[in-house]
């Protein structure tokens, strides 16, 4: 079970879910290892718990587990949201590497862009999140960790993207962020209201889209700010 990854320390945490095969790659592994969840969390006595954190203002930092599915040189963070890591990452492996561009949807407490960070040296990954103080709070986060050098002063559009990460569930893939996918390029993303899946959306050299079931989730949902901060 993913609470079982839960560990006293960072690397605990790391070395529990690449044990329960979790993780399965080492550039995860390395990747993860590098960026410490406490600081990202608001209780840090929390942080090496498998299991969703509330960041405020209606938003999650995902269980860990959750981000090794899906995966800053230059990162851009404006608006941010939920996370969602470990599965997120090793689907969208693939797409990740030197020089790649990567959007993060709901990037929430900044974590998963910093784990992006480790695996597209020389790239950009661009978070974005709808609730200021998310994004102040983010910003204060990567400091922390060490990645202050790479924030970017704001948002600038860099579409297509190799990888695309979506934090929370949308009723339906929005066709603007199909559009935004390089070709080819892979998008991971919640798809659902009250039965959710995590879908798979790859664009080939081509521009043919497919799209794939992963599994069953439950995500808050992809939302506006003021329905957020009412509690959906």
């Amino acid at each position: 079970m993913a609470w079982r990854c839960s560990g006293r320390t960072n690397a605990d945490l790391i070395a529990n879910m690449h044990a329960a095969r979790i993780i399965t790659t080492e550039r995860v592994h390395e990747a993860m290892a590098k960026v410490d969840r406490a600081n990202y969390v608001m209780h840090k006595t929390e942080a090496y718990e498998d299991s969703p954190q509330s960041i405020g203002h209606g938003a999650t930092i995902s269980a860990p587990h959750m981000a090794s599915l899906g995966i800053l040189n230059a990162v851009v963070l404006t608006y941010l949201f939920t996370v969602q890591h470990a599965h997120a990452i090793e689907h969208l492996l693939d797409y990740l590497g030197p020089g790649k561009r990567v959007l993060d949807v709901g990037s929430g407490s900044g974590y998963l862009c910093a784990v992006l960070h480790h695996l597209v040296p020389g790239g950009v990954v661009v978070g974005i999140d709808h609730i200021p103080e998310l994004v102040d709070r983010s910003k204060g986060n990567l400091r922390q960790d060490g990645l202050g050098s790479a924030l970017d002063k704001g948002y600038t559009d860099l579409a297509p993207y190799d990888a695309i990460h979506v934090g929370a569930a949308a009723p339906t893939i929005p066709q603007q962020l199909i559009d935004q996918l390089k070709s080819p390029g892979r998008m991971f993303i919640p798809v659902g209201t009250f039965a959710q899946q995590i879908m798979q959306v790859d664009k080939d050299e081509n521009g043919k889209v497919t799209k794939k079931n992963l599994m069953g989730v439950m995500y808050v949902p992809l939302t506006d700010a003021e329905r957020q901060k009412r509690g959906y």
